[in-house]
């Protein structure tokens, strides 16, 4: 896929977006219990941890401020990097800072956020999520209609509170028999 566009002024073709862009390869979040995090993305959800790094801090300059947008007394415990299956890398971070917020941003909240675990089998996978204690949010959505027809998703809560989705469309989604081009899936990294 190439990020070229055509300039309507000109009628000359210009570069549009990163130079050179292969796609997202990692989401770093917070947490507030390294150890206890790493338990659940690995224990519950099956992802795989691949290295830590830390401590990081700046006793004396702002090095943190300048580099991270936090306050300059802030410390890095320490963060892990992890994957899960086929999907991106993603990287947790322990903090400790001034006037650090505690509670995880709700999905309406600025900066709200989740991830989303694909799965094969949704019913197998939920029933592991309950079996494991996890707060499991109403009940499944299966979408029927509209561009995520085929689509059954249902949210749930790591132990801190963060937000996360379990979802899966075997058969594909309905946006698919309107287009040839397709959102990067999982079950399918190389297409």
């Amino acid at each position: 896929m190439s990020n070229k566009k055509m300039d309507e002024a000109t009628g000359e073709a210009r570069l549009s977006g990163l130079p050179g862009l292969r796609g997202m390869e990692h989401v770093g979040i917070t947490v507030p219990d390294l150890e206890e995090a790493t338990r659940f993305f690995v224990e519950v959800i099956g992802c795989e941890v691949f290295y830590d790094i830390g401590p990081i801090s700046d006793e004396q300059g702002d090095w943190m401020l300048r580099q991270l947008n936090v306050p300059p007394r802030t410390r890095i415990h320490k963060l892990r990097f992890f994957r899960c299956g086929h999907g991106s890398n993603f990287e947790l971070f322990e903090y400790e800072a001034p006037e650090q917020r505690q509670e995880p941003p709700r999905n309406c909240d600025i900066g709200g956020h989740h991830l989303a675990f694909y799965v094969d089998d949704f019913d197998a996978a939920l029933e592991h999520l309950r079996a494991h204690g996890v707060t499991v949010l109403g009940e499944p959505t299966v979408r029927d209609s509209g561009p995520s027809a085929g689509q059954t998703w249902v949210y749930f809560l790591s132990p801190w509170g963060m937000q996360l989705e379990l979802v899966s469309f075997p058969e594909g989604k309905g946006y698919e028999k309107l287009t040839e081009r397709r959102l990067w899936h999982p079950a399918y990294p190389e297409q």
